[in-house]
């Protein structure tokens, strides 16, 4: 693939929910976005279809490396400005004694590993002074944590906000902004019907956090409204 002089973003993760109204609405601002899927159509591929060629779809499941030096073959020489990761699994509400061995792999895996394994093999495509963000989540605060519940899922966030503190002290002077991104509790697969907000809500709000953050240094754990979450 060769280079293009279009702004263009990359979006790990974008079958539904989030991720895919984060590709939607990154291609409505003017950006040429690429967005991954485990599975093909749907209506990622529908918003593909009907973008005159603005919206990409690349077949991806993150946790695989073999797929991940896949997509790096095939995205070749293509420059971005914003790699986006959003990916996260929930296995229920079990207090963390009674979490089977198997399914924390499963979630720690998904959650924490294979994003950071994204931003490491995917990283050299971020054009000088762009952008590398993950989906995080306020229920990573360790701060945060007064109220009972969702052990699992809180632990691997709040290992995915560490190692995200760890990526970005070994990659400190690459000159790129780095962001962890918490939108909010929304009614999507992962939040559940009885969640506040909708993605067409949270989503706008959380590109705007992207494009005014753009060019800042060191790593930042923000909220759709650009304010820091704490630690």
């Amino acid at each position: 693939m060769s280079t293009t002089p279009h702004r263009q973003a990359l979006v790990i993760g974008a079958s539904r929910g989030l991720g895919l109204v984060l590709a939607q609405e990154l291609t409505r601002r003017g950006r040429h976005v690429i967005a991954t899927t485990r599975r093909h159509g749907g209506e990622l591929q529908a918003s593909a279809d009907a973008s005159q060629g603005r919206l990409r779809v690349e077949s991806l499941e993150m946790t695989s490396v073999e797929q991940l030096s896949a997509l790096r073959e095939r995205l070749g020489t293509c420059r971005i400005d914003l790699l986006f990761v959003n990916a996260a699994i929930d296995r229920g509400n079990l207090p963390i004694h009674e979490v089977p061995t198997d399914m924390f792999t499963q979630v720690m895996t998904t959650n924490v590993l294979s994003p950071l394994r994204t931003l490491e093999v995917l990283r050299e495509l971020v054009v000088p002074g762009g952008t590398v963000a993950v989906m995080s989540s306020d229920q990573g605060s360790v701060s945060l944590n007064t109220e009972g519940g969702y052990e699992l899922y809180k632990a691997s966030k709040a290992a995915l906000n560490q190692l995200m503190r760890s990526y970005a002290t070994r990659h400190a002077d690459d000159g790129m902004t780095k962001l962890l991104i918490d939108p909010g509790h929304n009614r999507t697969q992962l939040g559940g019907p009885g969640a506040p907000l909708e993605p067409e809500q949270s989503i706008p709000a959380v590109v705007d956090v992207l494009e005014a953050q753009a060019g800042a240094r060191g790593l930042q754990f923000l909220d759709r409204h650009g304010e820091s979450v704490p630690w």
